[in-house]
């Protein structure tokens, strides 16, 4: 829906926070959101309202945003100012978030674009309701990289240097094959452990999604074996906080349980 390039030359455009209904607009009295130029405002679309911000066509130009985006300092800045305005609103009442840097050529432009995304809109709304969404993670122990006997020592004759003892190298393959068999019982039941954990997780939640688990930073004493967001009613949020302290004590792993957050990974999803 974004409206960006060269033919975003005029001197405003609409920059579009998120979209709800009703919302209570003291939620966002003082938050700057992207730009000094104009305070935070709302669009009717009729039965919908967007939260929106009037800024400077040429701050979001595809050359001025590319270069934003190569710079991370200024990049969290705006990711943060747009999460703010969302998270306000979001907290007052059921809210679509939009894609950071969505953009219209005025209010008309935008009341048009939006307008054709209204089912799409009131399907999200209803679904989220009442609704939060929780991250949950999932660690383990890192397998270990060797786990070879070593051989016992022994005194040996000049003549048994020169050659190796009976057996040798069967004796090493198969101290390799079992530290192998070990590493890889040990990664199946870690990923069992994740999926009984996302499977008793979703069994309270009313939607789920499993996103690649991150690789852990150089010294991190632990892998990610699950990383999964999901759809939780209100009404349920303790019941999560119960359940993620009863698998960590069933299954002895690491599990993280993160949120409330407004729910960005469930709007799309309808």
């Amino acid at each position: 829906m974004t409206e960006r390039g060269p033919e975003l030359s005029g001197v405003n455009a609409i920059y579009v926070f998120a979209v709800c209904r009703k919302p209570d607009l003291s939620a966002v009295v003082g938050l700057p959101g992207v730009t000094d130029q104009a305070s935070v405002s709302s669009l009717s679309l009729g039965a919908l309202t967007a939260i929106v911000q009037t800024v400077r066509a040429s701050d979001f130009t595809d050359e001025v945003w590319q270069a934003r985006l190569s710079d991370q300092r200024e990049l969290e800045r705006y990711a943060r100012a747009h999460h703010d305005v969302v998270a306000a609103v979001a907290a007052r009442c059921p809210t679509v978030p939009l894609p950071m840097a969505t953009l219209y050529h005025g209010e008309e432009r935008a009341r048009e674009a939006l307008a054709k995304e209204a089912d799409r809109f009131d399907a999200a709304l209803k679904r989220i309701a009442h609704h939060a969404e929780w991250g949950v993670k999932v660690f383990v122990p890192p397998c270990p990289q060797d786990e070879t006997v070593p051989t016992p020592v022994r005194h040996v004759t000049p003549t048994e240097r020169s050659r190796p003892a009976p057996g040798a190298g069967l004796a090493y393959l198969n101290r390799k094959r079992g530290a192998q068999e070990r590493r890889e019982r040990i990664q199946d039941e870690a990923l069992r452990t994740a999926e009984a954990v996302d499977t008793e997780v979703r069994g309270l939640a009313t939607a789920s999604r499993r996103l690649r688990p991150h690789a852990q930073p150089s010294g991190e004493h632990r892998v990610q074996v699950l990383n999964a967001t999901y759809l939780v009613s209100a009404r349920r949020a303790e019941e999560l906080a119960v359940l993620t302290r009863t698998l960590r004590e069933r299954t002895g792993v690491d599990i993280e349980l993160s949120g409330p957050w407004v729910p960005y990974s469930f709007v799309g999803e309808v």
